[in-house]
């Protein structure tokens, strides 16, 4: 099988796969290749957190051309799988292709599809590039073809709990990638955890799900339930023993974690407190607040780690200036007069927290006046971004721009990923 995820995140998604009892999970770029039975896939697609989308391998041959790429669709048995009650879609990717139309490509293994059931059952299936039922994934490569059947319908950063009103703004935080950021910081639910630009809550959410012990698919629909070799009966189990735990860690109303989120825009605290709902978190699981991140305070007595998506200057301004300055760099200003803001108050009070800021801008450290002690390079769909680490001690001192862009040291027992 192939668990797709966003690009930095493969090594986590193997280590979690490997927990799912998957087999020789090898990580590529953009995913995991893995082995395992069918409760591993299922397992995988209820409960994984960090993957995108899981297929199963049916076919694998060199190829020369579009013919071979007909002959090797043509050979699969698609009859156990679907038949021309399902409506289909094929998608194609390809890494140094020597076809000349990838289009055509993709007709040509549609076409194979679709005549091997036209051949054994009489019918074939119609074609829906919306919302199939079934959904076939060819990868070429410079001599060999693959083709995945898609076990996951929808992607899975899609939970299921995200409303139609729900706005993310111009660069939305898929699910998954949040959930990512929490397993590079090292976070969890033992440490406090704090948001401070939170928007729609998908880092909180993300956090709570993991401490209440809610399955990320729990709410959600899967490919796999429309095959016509789906295992109802072990499906339900599963989910049926998802639904008892999330059950048993609402109970433990004691041992509640520690999470806070605040946004500077109260519509955007009203769609998170919305969202927990949706979520089926418990009530007042994330203290929720409106608050300029300029002027945050600890939400909690000990230091905790803060994970976080700065937005671009949208829904923070710097305490003490008199506004955006006029003219093309005004929105550049105003979030490097944020960010200085922002760094100010996490050095005068948030001593002994971890910071984690996922960010494109390579300037961040420079405009926080902090020196990273980590970034890790991740990909926010195709905006290639870093994800920040830093340490604030008890007597943090203001650094110069030449300081914070100076490379940080390694840290004790891990390379300095640069």
């Amino acid at each position: 099988m192939f668990a797709a995820c966003p690009r930095g995140l493969e090594d986590a998604l193997a280590a979690e796969l490997a927990g799912f009892g998957a087999r020789d999970c090898r990580p590529l770029a953009g995913g995991v290749l893995f082995d395992g039975e069918r409760a591993v896939a299922y397992r995988a697609n209820l409960w994984s957190r960090l993957a995108s989308r899981v297929m199963r391998r049916v076919a694998q041959r060199r190829y020369r051309d579009d013919d071979d790429l007909y002959r090797l669709a043509l050979g699969v048995e698609w009859e156990r799988f679907f038949d021309a009650r399902h409506s289909l879609r094929v998608d194609l990717s390809a890494v140094r292709s020597p076809l000349r139309s990838l289009n055509f490509a993709t007709l040509r293994v549609k076409d194979g599809i679709v005549d091997r059931l036209r051949e054994r059952t009489g019918a074939r299936p119609s074609i829906d590039t919306r919302a199939p039922d079934a959904r076939v994934f060819a990868h070429l490569e410079d001599r060999q073809a693959t083709l995945y059947l898609d076990l996951s319908g929808e992607p899975l950063f899609k939970r299921g709990w995200r409303s139609g009103r729900d706005d993310k703004g111009q660069a939305p935080l898929k699910e998954n990638l949040a959930a990512g950021l929490l397993a590079l910081s090292g976070w969890t639910p033992q440490t406090p955890l704090y948001d401070p630009f939170c928007g729609s809550g998908t880092i909180v959410i993300e956090a709570a799900q993991i401490a209440f012990d809610i399955a990320p698919g729990l709410s959600r629909a899967f490919g796999l339930e429309k095959l016509l070799d789906h295992d109802a009966k072990a499906w339900a189990e599963l989910r049926a023993d998802a639904m008892r735990r999330a059950q048993a860690a609402a109970r433990r109303g004691a041992n509640a974690p520690r999470l806070a989120a605040s946004d500077i825009d109260p519509r955007a605290i009203e769609q998170a407190l919305r969202n927990f709902e949706h979520a089926g978190l418990p009530a007042r699981a994330v203290d929720a607040r409106v608050v300029d991140a300029a002027a945050a305070r600890p939400p909690f007595d000990a230091p905790g780690t803060i994970v976080a998506n700065p937005p671009y200057g949208e829904r923070i301004e710097a305490i003490g200036t008199a506004g955006p300055p006029p003219g093309a760099r005004r929105d550049a200003e105003r979030h490097e007069r944020a960010m200085r803001a922002f760094g100010a108050t996490l050095r005068e009070r948030f001593a002994g927290w971890h910071v984690w800021l996922l960010s494109s801008d390579r300037g961040l450290p420079a405009q926080l006046g902090m020196k990273q002690r980590r970034r890790t390079p991740l990909y926010n769909g195709a905006l290639e971004c870093r994800l920040f680490a830093f340490e604030i001690f008890a007597r943090a001192a203001q650094l110069s721009e030449d300081d914070a862009r100076r490379p940080p040291p390694p840290m004790p027992g891990k390379p300095s990923r640069r």
